[in-house]
């Protein structure tokens, strides 16, 4: 009888096994439509700051300013590749400043930041629809450091992953 039992078990295991999902392992959905995301994590609610965002990248701005240089374009271009062939990904930028200035200017900045960032996007061919903007100011830094090598990890406009 213990044979048996444990023979049944042994069956109900293995069958478990060959019934089981073909999802990747490592997280990914294929959202680009060809069934591989290339190796990125992208998940829902996953940002670019922790890239688990796709493709995604984060981009980063000068002091006091929402112009885009040519390596934020370069970035945004790339981004923008992404977007179109994930065309299911809709994405939040959120506008980041570093900890310098009063709390209502860097909401503001931060809020050109992002809305510079999704212009850009709206440029290169991306729906509007799929891109909205949030500001967090100073209130969400990725670093917490006082000198310029942390101040310039926060000034930065982060991808959020709001459907996908």
């Amino acid at each position: 009888m213990f044979t048996r039992a444990f023979f049944t078990t042994l069956m109900v295991a293995l069958l478990a096994v060959g019934c089981s999902s073909n999802k990747p392992k490592n997280g990914q959905d294929g959202a680009n439509g060809n069934g591989s995301n290339n190796g990125l994590t992208l998940e829902l609610n996953g940002d670019s700051d922790s890239n688990k965002a796709g493709g995604l990248q984060t981009i980063f701005f000068a002091f006091d300013s929402s112009t885009l240089d040519e390596t934020a374009k370069n970035t945004l271009k790339s981004n923008a590749d992404f977007l179109k062939a994930n065309a299911k990904v809709d994405i939040q930028v959120e506008g980041h400043c570093d900890e310098r200035g009063g709390r209502q200017y860097n909401l503001a900045l931060g809020e050109r930041r992002a809305k510079s960032v999704k212009d850009t996007l709206i440029a290169f061919g991306i729906e509007s629809k799929r891109v909205s903007t949030i500001s967090y100011g100073n209130e969400r830094p990725v670093s917490e450091g006082h000198d310029e090598s942390a101040w310039s990890k926060n000034r930065r406009g982060n991808f959020v992953v709001t459907a996908k």
